[in-house]
C-alpha cells in the first residue's frame, strides 16, 4: 500500500455551526481548484462561509509553506465535518415546562491535494 504524501491539510475544530449547515457548504467546493473554492466562499451567504474560507486558507498556505506546493495545481481533495461538542440550553414553555435548545459545534477537516496532470482546464466547474 503506497502512501500519497502529495496532500496538506487544516483543521478547525469547535467551529461554531451545525454539520448539517457546513456540509451544504462544504459540498460546493469538493474537488474544484483552491482559487474557484475560495472566490466561492467569498460570495456565498452564509455566516459559516467565512470560517470554512480561513480554513480552506490556511490548507494553502500550508502547502505552499510546509510542502512547497504550486498554489495553482492545488484542489480541494476532501472537505468533510463532523460532531463535535453540543452546548445543551433551555427555555421556559408554557405551564412551567421547559424545552431544550441544542447549540452543536463542528469539526471541519479540508485536504489538498496536488494536481500533477493539466490535461482537464475547465474553468469554474469541478473537473
Amino acid at each position: 500500500m503506497k502512501k500519497n504524501n502529495k496532500i496538506a491539510k487544516a483543521i478547525n475544530r469547535n467551529l461554531r455551526s451545525s454539520p448539517r449547515k457546513v456540509n451544504i457548504l462544504l459540498k460546493n467546493i469538493r474537488g474544484k481548484k483552491v482559487d474557484i473554492a475560495v472566490r466561492d466562499l467569498t460570495f456565498a451567504r452564509q455566516r459559516v462561509a467565512f470560517e470554512i474560507k480561513k480554513t480552506l486558507q490556511s490548507a494553502i498556505s500550508n502547502a505552499e509553506n510546509n510542502n512547497q506546493y504550486d498554489i495553482d495545481n492545488l484542489y480541494v481533495k476532501e472537505a468533510y465535518v463532523g460532531k463535535s461538542i453540543v452546548l445543551k440550553r433551555f427555555r421556559p414553555r408554557a405551564k412551567g415546562r421547559a424545552s431544550a435548545i441544542k447549540k452543536p459545534y463542528s469539526n471541519l477537516t479540508i485536504i489538498l491535494s496536488e494536481n500533477t496532470n493539466n490535461n482537464k482546464e475547465l474553468h469554474g466547474s469541478k473537473g
